[in-house]
């Protein structure tokens, strides 16, 4: 047993050199690693120092180093030191300060908080390798693929900008006028703005750019130029303004009312929630200002660092804080964590002097370019920056591949009675709300302008109503309306005795009373009034912005829509052929027209035949139907007739002839129907004479074709249709059309004249002998013209669509179009088909067939009484008492007989057949 003992404890004794020995090295690697973590690491900031969003960052980071600093879960025996830097809103001021922070090697570098000066303290941080972090700078084009080592903790200027976008689309303007600074952050920012109202087919108006340094009488110009501009939506993005100048001088120049809309990104609500209570109190001159301001949502860290901030700054209550406060919090707690994450990987933090490009000057300056210090493994840092995900006071911090802060929204707030109110939400993925994004239960991504919801707005000059958002003239100035003098067609429009008026001129100031707002306007008469204008140049004319507006028989074309607006359209029109024509009305025998000949003569046979049976099937029973032979002739004539008008004073008592007038009468209700029908169409329908029978058949002639002086008619037929040039003749009035039309091609004139619908019409209905070939074969119609993109062209639209509903419209084409009659329209349908005997077959084979049995029925019945009247009469011949009768029979006496026999009347035969059976005894 011993000797086990001893030969552990000898084998203990053989290891403890090597145990020894690695402890020994495992501590000094500990100590190594311990002594190489750094006791403290650099943080630059540059900023400026004295501004709105200066103050209260300077604060914020304050706060967020000491934080850091006395939290032992980050940075743990390192401390984090803050070298500021103030760029005093230079660039150039900027650029030295982030110089004098790198050669005292910093980590990292926070800020700027200007768009321009972070575009140059990016590129030295690039070169360096070292990252740039900032919670101020939104400009969009401060982009990843350009700027590597530049990140962005608070939201960039593009998606505010989509937010601006759908405020205005959701409120319907069409066109905003934007203020802004003359500087890459205001520049970038309004041309991501109008990216995103290009998207949604709106425009920025106008662009009233702004100095860096602008003052009261810069301001005063600017709005007052812009006061001559239609719209009056206007979107401001400036810096912040402690001194509100900006609308304190649109306050002064009453640009504060109800016509205009004020929309003002984040900068406004910084500079607001800077003011102490008694500032805000003085919010009047923003009344019904709407704008935008980062979300921040409601938490425990953000109260509890609101607390902090408050003991802080005992006497001002909130003195200072805005969003960039919080933002610039976050940005240094974000810094350090990655530090904190890099140094545990690397262990220690390593700076490389930028000696490789030493300037050949440098005595003599404070800043040596040789001694600056760029970060070893800065990429790495990046890498880690990236991976952020922690929640802070301003939310949930995260990058996206941009090195974009993945975005929270905005609050939509309203300035109403010295107070700011939030009436809605916005974020990328739901639009609007009245909740917060984190709020909704359905947190998909899904953005649809139909379901935004905003709460109530309270607008410039204390109305709630949404504003039109612009103006139709601005310092008094009146629309200059064209309105084309025309000298044929006159009653659409034209200048008389100094006074414009017509059809159209009707139609548009009739319209005027359904816009709800006063539209000054002077009508300017185009033309030299010998012959029409051309309407193309008159079009053009409102696209060059010699007028406003077009009012008049203006056609609404392909051509002309490419440049100008046009109005809902107010008449329909079309291109038509109008050529001679032969008027069926003259032929004194038309009512002949409708049947053929077989027609007529099966109908009157029809007549007489039931003339014939009528007075067949009543002669034995109804007393109207006996008489002298001239008398039943006439009877039995003039109640067929009669049968047409439905006026029989002759009753019919037979059954049989009953059932013929049934199936006669509805038989003569389908042809009369049928022939006023078919004598309508006739009277109706005009019979060309001219060979034309549409556009081709006068397209593959070389008949001379007429078309009006200035209608687009010429470029249709030359550019569309290919008619030669030498074909069209040009005719300036309605007299010229029917002197050419009445000439016709062997003598001079045309063949056919191819104008506009509405023309033709008033032509028709003063003229005759001329007809509509076919259909129109254009489909256009007539409308105002306006400028591109004038909400008055909505608006007109709107008018017409009224006017048309209450049927003042109509009431106005009649007044001027119809006072001579309205021409009915006329067709090239040739002599419409007359009404065949085969249309009819059937009916007049029922007829015949009802007939026929009728009378059979009734022949039968006499042949079956003259038999039993032969048979009676035979049996009395042949008793004692009677003389014998003869047994010749001539058969024609036969037949005489028969007819002698059905020529009684039918109480006659009975009461024969009674004598028959009854014959009174012989005296003896």
């Amino acid at each position: 047993m011993f000797g086990g003992v001893g030969f552990n404890f000898c084998a203990l004794q053989s290891m403890k050199p090597f145990v020894v020995s690695h402890l020994v090295i495992w501590t000094i690697f500990c100590g190594s690693v311990f002594c190489n973590r750094p006791a403290s690491v650099n943080l630059g900031a540059v900023f400026t120092f004295d501004s709105v969003i200066g103050r209260a960052a300077k604060v914020a980071m304050k706060m967020a180093v000491d934080d850091v600093n006395a939290n032992p879960s980050v940075l743990n025996g390192t401390k984090l030191n803050l070298i500021m830097k103030d760029a005093e809103c230079s660039v150039f001021l900027g650029a030295i300060g982030a110089f004098q922070a790198l050669e005292e090697g910093i980590v990292a570098m926070v800020g700027p908080q200007s768009s321009s000066i972070a575009h140059m303290v990016s590129q030295i941080a690039d070169a360096l390798q070292v990252p740039l972090v900032s919670y101020g700078a939104t400009d969009p084009t401060l982009s990843s693929l350009q700027f590597p080592y530049f990140f962005r903790t608070i939201q960039s200027d593009l998606e505010q900008m989509i937010a601006v976008a759908d405020l205005i689309e959701f409120n319907e303007w069409k066109e905003v006028i934007a203020v802004y600074l003359d500087d890459d952050y205001g520049r970038n920012g309004i041309s991501a703005l109008r990216d995103e109202l290009e998207n949604r087919r709106l425009k920025i108006a106008h662009k009233l750019p702004l100095s860096i340094q602008f003052d009261s009488n810069e301001i005063t110009t600017l709005l007052n130029q812009s006061k001559s501009f239609g719209p009056r939506v206007y979107v401001v993005h400036i810096n912040p303004d402690p001194k509100l100048r900006f609308f304190n001088i649109a306050s002064k120049l009453e640009m504060m009312t109800k016509d205009y809309v004020w929309i003002v990104t984040d900068w406004l609500f910084a500079t607001l929630d800077s003011f102490s209570p008694v500032n805000q109190t003085s919010l009047s001159v923003l009344q019904g200002v709407v704008g935008f301001r980062q979300h921040i949502p409601d938490s425990r860290k953000k109260r509890n660092f609101v607390s902090k901030w408050r003991n802080a700054h005992k006497g001002v209550t909130n003195g200072g804080l805005n969003a960039y406060g919080y933002y610039a919090y976050d940005t240094i707690w974000a810094v350090a964590q990655s530090i904190d994450r890099f140094i545990k990987v690397h262990s220690n933090i390593t700076f490389v002097v930028n000696n490789t490009k030493k300037p050949s000057h440098t005595q003599g300056n404070d800043l040596q370019l040789d001694k600056l210090k760029g970060l070893a493994g800065g990429s790495e840092l990046v890498n880690i920056l990236l991976q952020s995900n922690f929640t802070g006071v301003t939310g949930r911090l995260q990058f996206n591949s941009n090195r974009n802060l993945i975005s929270g929204g905005y609050d939509v707030i309203n300035i109403n009675q010295n107070a700011m109110t939030t009436v809605g939400y916005w974020s990328n993925c739901s639009g609007f709300s009245v909740i917060p994004a984190e709020s909704l239960k359905n947190k998909k991504c899904k953005r649809l302008t139909q379901g935004y919801k905003l709460g109530n707005i309270t607008w410039p000059g204390g109305g709630t109503e949404r504003p039109r958002g612009w103006v139709i003239a601005g310092n008094g100035r009146a629309l200059r309306i064209g309105v084309p003098r025309r000298v044929s067609f006159v009653e659409f429009v034209t200048v008389k005795d100094h006074q414009i008026q017509g059809y159209c001129i009707d139609v548009f100031n009739k319209a005027r009373v359904f816009i709800p707002y006063d539209v000054p306007y002077n009508f300017i008469p185009v033309g030299d009034g010998k012959e029409n204008p051309s309407y193309d140049a008159l079009v053009k004319n409102v696209a060059d912005n010699v007028y406003d507006a077009v009012v008049g028989d203006i056609a609404i074309v392909t051509n002309r829509t490419q440049y100008v607006d046009f109005s809902q359209p107010y008449a329909t029109s079309g291109l038509v052929i109008v050529a001679p024509i032969d008027n069926a009305r003259s032929n004194a025998w038309v009512f002949l027209q409708p049947f053929t000949a077989d027609m007529w003569c099966v109908t009157a046979a029809s007549f007489v035949m039931i003339g014939v049976v009528i007075w067949i099937l009543e002669h034995r029973v109804n007393d109207d139907f006996r008489g002298p032979p001239k008398r039943q002739l006439v009877t039995a004539f003039m109640f067929s007739l009669s049968t047409l008008f439905k006026t029989n004073q002759e009753r019919t008592i037979s059954s049989l002839s009953k059932m013929v007038m049934i199936v006669w009468l509805f038989l003569l209700m389908v042809i009369t129907a049928s022939y006023t029908a078919s004598l309508t169409s006739i009277l109706t329908v005009e019979q060309l004479s001219s060979p034309i029978t549409g556009i081709d058949s006068l397209i593959s002639s070389n008949w001379p074709i007429g078309y009006q002086v200035g209608s687009f008619a010429y470029s249709y037929l030359t550019d569309s249709l290919y008619i030669s040039k030498s074909r069209l003749v040009q005719l300036g009035s309605p007299e010229e059309y029917a002197i050419a039309l009445q000439k016709g091609p062997s003598r001079g004139g045309v063949a056919a004249v191819i104008d506009e619908l509405p023309y033709v019409e008033l032509f028709l209905s003063k003229q005759t002998g001329f007809g509509i070939i076919g259909q129109p074969f254009t489909k256009s119609s007539w409308g105002f013209a306006f400028q591109k993109e004038s909400p008055l062209a909505l608006d007109m639209s709107t008018a017409i669509l009224k006017l048309a509903e209450t049927g003042e419209l109509q009431k106005i084409h009649d007044n001027w179009l119809c006072k001579m009659g309205c021409s009915e329209e006329r067709t090239s349908n040739s002599k419409p088909d007359q009404l065949h005997l085969i249309s009819f077959w059937g009916l007049y084979l029922l007829c015949g067939a009802v007939t026929l049995a009728s009378l059979l029925v009734f022949l039968l019945r006499a042949i079956r009484q003259y038999a039993r009247f032969k048979q009676r009469e035979k049996d009395i011949a042949v008793s004692p008492s009677s003389e014998p009768s003869s047994t010749s029979r001539h058969c024609s006496q036969v037949l005489i007989n028969f007819f002698n026999f059905i020529d009684k009347k039918e109480e006659a035969i009975k009461k024969m057949f009674t004598q028959c059976d009854n014959p009174e005894p012989q005296v003896r």
